[in-house]
Protein backbone atom coordinates (compact mmCIF):
# COMPACT_ATOMS: atom_id res chain seq x y z
CA UNK A 1 0.00 0.00 0.00
CA UNK A 2 2.84 2.41 0.36
CA UNK A 3 3.72 1.79 -2.97
CA UNK A 4 0.57 3.24 -3.86
CA UNK A 5 0.92 6.22 -1.99
CA UNK A 6 4.41 7.11 -3.41
CA UNK A 7 2.68 6.27 -7.06
CA UNK A 8 0.27 9.02 -6.41
CA UNK A 9 2.63 11.30 -4.95
CA UNK A 10 4.99 10.67 -8.11
CA UNK A 11 2.12 11.44 -10.30
CA UNK A 12 0.74 14.42 -8.60
CA UNK A 13 4.23 16.09 -9.03
CA UNK A 14 3.94 15.26 -12.76
CA UNK A 15 0.66 17.57 -12.87
CA UNK A 16 2.31 19.80 -10.57
CA UNK A 17 4.68 20.74 -13.80
CA UNK A 18 2.10 20.84 -16.36
CA UNK A 19 3.12 17.11 -17.75
CA UNK A 20 0.25 14.63 -18.81
CA UNK A 21 0.94 11.38 -16.71
CA UNK A 22 1.47 8.25 -18.72
CA UNK A 23 2.42 4.94 -17.96
CA UNK A 24 5.81 5.15 -19.33
CA UNK A 25 6.13 8.74 -18.03
CA UNK A 26 5.57 7.43 -14.27
CA UNK A 27 7.83 4.42 -14.98
CA UNK A 28 10.71 6.81 -16.10
CA UNK A 29 10.05 9.16 -12.97
CA UNK A 30 9.88 6.69 -10.55
CA UNK A 31 13.14 4.88 -11.68
CA UNK A 32 14.52 8.56 -12.00
CA UNK A 33 12.97 9.42 -8.05
CA UNK A 34 14.91 6.49 -6.69
CA UNK A 35 18.64 6.52 -8.95
CA UNK A 36 21.13 7.75 -6.01
CA UNK A 37 22.96 10.13 -7.35
CA UNK A 38 22.81 12.06 -10.89
CA UNK A 39 21.42 10.21 -13.84
CA UNK A 40 22.68 10.35 -17.87
CA UNK A 41 20.37 8.74 -20.55
CA UNK A 42 22.55 5.74 -20.43
CA UNK A 43 21.82 5.22 -16.75
CA UNK A 44 17.90 5.23 -17.37
CA UNK A 45 18.76 3.43 -20.41
CA UNK A 46 20.54 0.30 -18.41
CA UNK A 47 17.61 0.65 -15.67
CA UNK A 48 14.95 0.83 -17.90
CA UNK A 49 16.00 -1.91 -21.11
CA UNK A 50 11.87 -2.29 -21.62
CA UNK A 51 11.86 1.32 -22.84
CA UNK A 52 13.54 2.37 -25.73
CA UNK A 53 15.87 5.09 -26.33
CA UNK A 54 13.84 7.87 -28.29
CA UNK A 55 11.29 7.41 -26.04
CA UNK A 56 13.66 7.90 -22.69
CA UNK A 57 15.35 10.93 -24.64
CA UNK A 58 12.02 12.16 -25.16
CA UNK A 59 10.75 12.22 -21.51
CA UNK A 60 14.09 13.34 -20.41
CA UNK A 61 13.57 16.45 -22.73
CA UNK A 62 9.87 17.02 -21.43
CA UNK A 63 10.94 16.65 -18.10
CA UNK A 64 13.80 19.27 -18.29
CA UNK A 65 11.84 21.91 -20.24
CA UNK A 66 8.94 21.50 -17.40
CA UNK A 67 11.64 22.12 -14.71
CA UNK A 68 10.79 18.75 -13.01
CA UNK A 69 14.80 17.67 -13.30
CA UNK A 70 17.83 19.68 -13.85
CA UNK A 71 21.04 19.07 -16.09
CA UNK A 72 24.29 18.99 -14.98
CA UNK A 73 27.46 19.06 -16.94
CA UNK A 74 30.13 17.94 -15.22
CA UNK A 75 32.86 17.26 -18.04
CA UNK A 76 32.55 13.63 -18.07
CA UNK A 77 31.28 14.33 -21.47
CA UNK A 78 27.72 12.74 -20.43
CA UNK A 79 24.98 15.41 -19.41
CA UNK A 80 23.77 14.45 -15.76
CA UNK A 81 20.20 15.29 -14.35
CA UNK A 82 18.77 15.03 -11.05
CA UNK A 83 15.26 15.48 -9.99
CA UNK A 84 13.89 19.05 -8.53
CA UNK A 85 12.80 19.55 -5.90
CA UNK A 86 9.36 19.97 -5.07
CA UNK A 87 9.98 23.87 -4.73
CA UNK A 88 12.69 24.23 -7.22
CA UNK A 89 11.79 26.48 -10.30
CA UNK A 90 15.15 25.98 -11.89
CA UNK A 91 15.95 29.75 -11.76
CA UNK A 92 19.71 31.01 -10.91
CA UNK A 93 18.34 31.56 -6.71
CA UNK A 94 17.84 27.91 -6.54
CA UNK A 95 21.02 26.43 -8.50
CA UNK A 96 22.91 24.23 -5.77
CA UNK A 97 26.70 22.85 -6.12
CA UNK A 98 27.39 20.09 -7.66
CA UNK A 99 30.09 17.03 -6.98
CA UNK A 100 31.65 14.74 -9.38
CA UNK A 101 33.98 11.72 -8.62
CA UNK A 102 37.14 11.09 -10.52
CA UNK A 103 37.08 7.74 -8.91
CA UNK A 104 34.00 6.32 -9.22
CA UNK A 105 32.47 8.69 -11.79
CA UNK A 106 30.11 9.18 -9.77
CA UNK A 107 28.34 12.96 -9.72
CA UNK A 108 25.78 14.00 -6.62
CA UNK A 109 23.86 17.37 -6.15
CA UNK A 110 24.99 18.68 -3.05
CA UNK A 111 21.62 20.98 -2.05
CA UNK A 112 22.82 22.67 1.20
CA UNK A 113 25.68 24.36 -0.49
CA UNK A 114 23.75 27.80 -2.57
CA UNK A 115 26.51 28.59 -5.49
CA UNK A 116 28.16 31.45 -4.39
CA UNK A 117 26.55 34.93 -5.69
CA UNK A 118 29.23 36.40 -8.36
CA UNK A 119 29.43 40.04 -9.20
CA UNK A 120 29.26 40.67 -12.38
CA UNK A 121 29.86 44.01 -14.49
CA UNK A 122 27.03 46.37 -15.21
CA UNK A 123 25.16 44.75 -17.77
CA UNK A 124 25.95 41.33 -18.22
CA UNK A 125 22.84 39.04 -17.25
CA UNK A 126 23.36 35.16 -16.34
CA UNK A 127 20.61 32.44 -17.69
CA UNK A 128 22.84 29.45 -16.19
CA UNK A 129 25.38 28.64 -13.84
CA UNK A 130 27.51 25.20 -13.62
CA UNK A 131 29.68 24.68 -10.41
CA UNK A 132 30.95 21.45 -10.06
CA UNK A 133 33.82 20.26 -7.79
CA UNK A 134 36.23 16.96 -8.52
CA UNK A 135 37.75 15.26 -6.68
CA UNK A 136 37.02 11.90 -4.48
CA UNK A 137 33.92 11.37 -2.71
CA UNK A 138 33.15 10.35 1.02
CA UNK A 139 33.19 6.10 -0.17
CA UNK A 140 36.28 6.64 -2.54
CA UNK A 141 38.68 8.56 -0.60
CA UNK A 142 37.69 6.46 2.88
CA UNK A 143 39.13 3.34 0.31
CA UNK A 144 42.10 5.07 -0.77
CA UNK A 145 43.26 6.39 -4.02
Amino acid sequence: MILAGKMDNLEQRLLDRGIRVTAVRLLVFRAMSTHPQAFSLADMEEKLESVDRSTLSRTINLFHEKLLIHSIDDGSGSVKYSVCGGDCGCCLNDLHVHFHCRRCNRTCCLENIAIPPVQLPPGYRPESVNFVLKGLCDRCSREGV
